[in-house]
């Protein structure tokens, strides 16, 4: 049962992804192009991890903690950018 799920979970993410992406490409503003990046970064995060889940493999999971960790490090820089026009005070 779990072999048939987690490649239609897979599935559903990678599009999910796609249209992300073309949120991200088409966003009217900044705000929601980044939102479109925060989206994405959280998608492969949960694609990476499906994967390791389906190849039974603990690799996966450790990439997808730096991706976690880079993806909120990314995120507060660019939000604290647009607030203030300057990342290191």
């Amino acid at each position: 049962m779990l072999d048939q799920v987690i490649p239609l979970c897979m599935g559903l993410l990678g599009l999910s992804m796609l249209l992300t992406t073309l949120r991200l490409i088409k966003g009217p503003d900044l705000p929601d192009r980044i939102l479109a990046l925060d989206t994405l970064y959280i998608l492969s995060l949960a694609l990476l991890v499906l994967f390791g889940l389906w190849l039974g493999s603990s690799l996966f999971f450790e990439a997808a903690l730096l991706i976690a960790v880079m993806g909120f490090v990314g995120t507060v820089a660019v939000c604290k950018y647009l607030l203030r026009g300057d990342i290191i005070e």
